[in-house]
């Protein structure tokens, strides 16, 4: 038997007093207690066991598209090795009863140091995706970075959110107006913030998607925030309108049909009226030719600020130098991501990039660190190490596999325990007491003495 998923204890009465256990003790109350009754967590508390059974719940496709990456796939070990060389130094007898896990970021507090990365096309892995995703974060006060290549459209999340703290991720198309009218649409649904993506002006060599011919943009999968815009759309009109645009026939296979009928089921619209119209097809040319910019530059990026009148930051900087230039391009803050491990192959750690951007930046510039973040101890390690949020982005996703919505939220709020206790565990009160003085490096951290 298994047990209803739970959600994050209230983070107003999580942290401050003796009478409330914190995050980490609520949760491992309510799992034991219902352990009593025999009943196991629905969504598993460790990763490797969260990633199995996620990939026996998730189709060939889909697993080959979350949880691949570039190449040999070396940046992505390397993303861990990072974290497995940096080891915690507990301290004893703090006298601490509970943590303050909140942290402010563009004027908002939040709960605690996390936030949920961007991921497109996620409906691969479960119908409105991103609806879920967005209900999820929402039950725990983690802000939702929502993907441009998302599912649904960003009104859509938002309203499913309420008042819950999201995030907006722009990819810049190579169409300036379409920039400017999703920017406008994430001021509109409520987004704190804008997170522009550098890393991604191309596609990387992701292998395991190109072994099975899967890219799910061409079955209309993850173009949700482009089919709903009145620019792209425009967009779209003239270029059906335009007989010098025509495509040529498609053969026919039993493939072509499949992908077909799923461009007219996620096209908006009737699926008949879809399967007679050439727009759908249209739609998915157009997002190929013009969802991002392989000629992006700096100069282009400092035009951000005249766009839009929300904070930004630019996501992918493991580079010191390529941090100044942001700062000069007009960022309000910085993820330091290397996209997961799926854009360069063999390419540094995001985590062993974050000390020299730290530096480069200085302290007042806020910084996210994105990429191989899979337990609490992880996102110590990253505060420790001067990131002042962590994004999380796969093991969320295993979550919405395996459970939908509460499955993303269970995943969370055992993320929020195992931090929760972490810090306890090592003597740290707050966020800010988490500093490099905690950790110690070298090729068997895990076994070395205090620095």
């Amino acid at each position: 038997m298994t047990t209803e998923s739970t959600s994050l204890p209230d983070p107003a009465t999580a942290t401050g007093s003796a009478a409330a256990p914190g995050p980490g003790r609520a949760r491992q109350s309510l799992i034991y207690r219902a352990g009593v009754l025999g009943r196991a967590p629905q969504v598993p508390t460790d990763f490797a066991t969260l990633e199995t059974r996620a990939r026996a719940a998730m189709s060939a496709r889909a697993w080959a598209y979350v949880a691949g990456g570039a190449g040999s796939g070396a940046t992505m070990r390397a993303n861990r090795a990072a974290f497995e060389r940096h080891a915690l130094v507990p301290r004893m007898a703090s006298g601490h009863v509970s943590r303050d896990l909140s942290v402010e970021l563009f004027g908002r507090r939040l709960p605690t140091p996390l936030l949920l990365a961007p991921i497109g096309a996620a409906a691969m892995v479960r119908a409105d995706s991103d609806v879920h995703i967005g209900r999820g974060a929402a039950a725990t006060g983690v802000p939702y970075i929502l993907s441009n290549q998302g599912c649904s459209p960003m009104e859509d999340v938002a309203a499913a959110m309420g008042d819950a703290p999201r995030w907006f991720q722009l990819y810049w198309s190579t169409d300036d107006a379409l920039v400017d009218s999703l920017l406008r649409r994430a001021e509109a649904s409520g987004a704190d913030a804008v997170v522009v993506t550098l890393d991604t002006t191309m596609l990387g060599w992701r292998p395991q998607d190109l072994n099975l011919g899967s890219l799910p943009f061409s079955q209309g999968i993850g173009i949700a925030q482009y089919t709903s815009d009145p620019r792209f759309r425009e967009i779209v009109r003239e270029r059906t309108a335009d007989p010098g645009r025509a495509k040529g026939d498609v053969e026919v296979t039993l493939g072509a049909i499949r992908t077909m009928l799923s461009i007219s089921r996620e096209h908006p619209g009737s699926l008949r009226d879809n399967l007679r119209s050439p727009e759908p097809r249209a739609a998915v040319e157009t997002f190929l030719d013009i969802y991002s910019n392989p000629g992006l530059d700096w100069e282009t990026l400092a035009t951000i600020k005249s766009r839009t009148s929300l904070p930004v930051l630019f996501k992918g900087i493991v580079h010191p130098d390529d941090a100044r230039r942001a700062v000069e391009a007009g960022a309000d803050g910085i993820v330091v991501s290397n996209h997961g491990g799926r854009q360069v192959d063999g390419a540094i750690a995001s985590l062993d990039a974050l000390p020299a951007v730290r530096a480069a930046v200085g302290e007042g510039m806020p910084l996210v660190l994105d990429s191989g973040v899979r337990s609490g101890a992880d996102v110590v390690k990253a505060l420790a190490l001067g990131a002042d949020a962590v994004a999380i982005g796969r093991p969320y996703m295993y979550g919405l596999a395996l459970a939908g919505g509460a499955g993303v939220r269970d995943v969370v709020a055992n993320l929020v325990a195992e931090l929760d206790l972490t810090m306890g565990l090592i003597g740290a009160e707050t966020v800010d007491d988490l500093t490099p003085e905690i950790l110690t490096t070298g090729p068997a951290a895990g076994t070395s003495g205090p620095p």
